[in-house]
């Protein structure tokens, strides 16, 4: 199912290029964005040279991300590579604001997808999420940052005008991994239940996060009972439900969104 997930991602991707982007010297975000301005300025197929320029990052990735992760953005690298090169360059609109707006949110909605089952589209992908584990900041905003200087050479090689549809195309395309790709997103989870036991000793098991519990009674019943409150992101929430309600069927669950964690948060 992931494998699946990420190559429809990867043709959503190419999709997006190739239908939007390329046909008017726009831009994408990172290492394919690269790939796009070589495949431009140069004989070279834009799908070959996005396999070439990922094959070092993918080496970072395998080291730093692991097996899992990088195995499944290999897929999504070769798989993006293929789609580009098989896939023709249509001019969909003849209009460049179209193209750019609908160009960035239909890669933004494929890399997003990639993200979601743990892969990455490759290039700056990989680097946004070894620094997002690190600091907790966006993926989505981490790429943007870090594509400024993908603004400035559209700027220098096509006018800048093209530039500043690069500029929108990339803003939104990060805007739409953070909609899809919401694992950067915190919740608290407080459970209050008289099994407190047996759910911690599973959600341990389970899931990688600390738990603090604290005792308290029922205002109505006098019952005595254990809260247990973690962070969490939203992935996270079906399982530790199920979890949750495989011992106490009768227990609450209070979740809210968190705005910021100051201290150790472990991120799977």
């Amino acid at each position: 199912m992931k494998n699946l997930m990420v190559i429809i991602g990867s043709l959503i991707i190419a999709v997006a290029f190739n239908f939007f982007l390329v046909p008017f010297e726009i831009l994408s975000s990172g290492i394919s964005g690269i790939a796009i301005l070589f495949g431009l300025i140069t004989p070279f197929d834009t799908g070959i040279l996005n396999f070439v320029f990922n094959l070092p990052i993918l080496l970072l990735g395998y080291f730093i991300l692991g097996k899992d992760i990088t195995i499944n953005t290999m897929i999504c690298v070769v798989t993006l590579s293929l789609f580009l090169y098989i896939l023709p360059v249509v001019m969909i609109t003849d209009n460049i604001l179209l193209a750019a707006i609908f160009g960035g949110v239909i890669s933004g909605i494929g890399i997003g997808t990639v993200m979601k089952y743990s892969g990455t589209s490759g290039g700056l992908d990989i680097i946004a999420i070894i620094i997002s584990r690190k600091s907790n900041a966006s993926v989505g905003l981490l790429l943007t940052a870090m594509n400024g200087i993908i603004v400035v050479i559209s700027g220098l090689v096509f006018g800048w005008d093209i530039a500043l549809y690069t500029l929108l195309s990339i803003y939104l395309t990060g805007r739409m991994i953070d909609k899809v790709h919401t694992n950067h997103i915190k919740l608290t989870m407080q459970i209050v239940t008289t099994k407190g036991d047996a759910i911690r000793e599973e959600l341990l098991e389970s899931i990688y996060r600390g738990i603090t519990i604290t005792d308290g009674y029922g205002g109505y019943t006098q019952e005595r009972k254990q809260i247990l409150m973690m962070v969490v992101t939203r992935y996270e929430t079906l399982q530790i439900k199920n979890i949750v309600r495989s011992h106490d069927k009768n227990a609450f669950i209070n979740i809210f969104e968190t705005v910021e964690v100051d201290g150790e948060f472990a991120r799977n």
